[in-house]
């Protein structure tokens, strides 16, 4: 048990998934995972762990950005000896060519800050994910019928930007999404020798406007829950 997650030793499975909400750790467990039992509901923060395919296997809820992320992340390799964490969440937009309901993989994560920013001072580090999973996943996503694109994200430190020149840099440069919490759990996973990958549905898009309806979001999200499982076991 630690701060912020309530689970006994053994109750955390070196595969973790992790969504923003914790709802959706509930829905996705309930829907992928059999056998499933609440491993943690501390500060409601939930999370589950089941089995996918006879493996065992974590969905553990996040919180919304990096801090959030960070505090969970630290605690699940730190205590719990997690091995491989893949964000599954949502994100949005930022090319013509990306549209709602695709999936994006994420190759890297730039971010104006984080939560590791304090270590490395005047180096600019570059976040990636375990190119293990990497391939994995886009060796599963081929099989799927969403579109799929493989690049980099960017990670922002805020919800309400008010930044339209840095988000039309990031468009210039090539960046596929916006989200807020993959660039630390890259960037921890380095630090501690761990696998990691953001598996992320577009659920809306900055330069059109378009979003998916609250309703809609967890039917569309599927095809991201079963790539991120196959790509952990491949």
């Amino acid at each position: 048990m630690t701060i912020h997650i309530g689970a006994a030793p053994g109750d955390i499975a070196e595969t973790v998934l992790m969504p923003g909400d914790p709802y959706r750790a509930k829905w996705a467990a309930e829907t992928f995972l059999q056998d499933i039992r609440l491993v943690n509901e501390v500060r409601g923060m939930l999370g589950y762990t089941g089995l996918w395919n006879g493996h065992p296997v974590t969905i553990q809820g996040s919180g919304m950005g990096m801090p959030s992320l960070s505090i969970y992340a630290n605690e699940l390799i730190r205590d719990y000896g997690a091995q491989t964490l893949i964000r599954i969440g949502s994100c949005g937009g930022m090319q013509d060519k990306v549209k709602v309901r695709d999936i994006i993989l994420a190759m890297t994560a730039s971010t104006v800050n984080s939560p590791s920013s304090g270590i490395f001072r005047e180096l600019n580090f570059a976040p990636c994910a375990d190119w293990s999973l990497l391939q994995a996943a886009a060796q599963a996503a081929s099989k799927r019928s969403s579109a799929v694109h493989i690049g980099g994200i960017y990670s922002s430190d805020v919800f309400y930007d008010e930044r339209p020149d840095l988000n039309e840099q990031m468009v210039r440069h090539g960046i596929l999404g916006v989200e807020m919490e993959a660039a630390e759990l890259y960037t921890l996973a380095a630090r501690h020798g761990r696998r990691a990958l953001a598996v992320l549905t577009v659920s809306d898009h900055l330069a059109t406007g378009e979003a998916l309806p609250a309703d809609q979001r967890e039917r569309s999200f599927g095809d991201m829950v079963e790539i991120a499982l196959e790509a952990a076991f491949s």
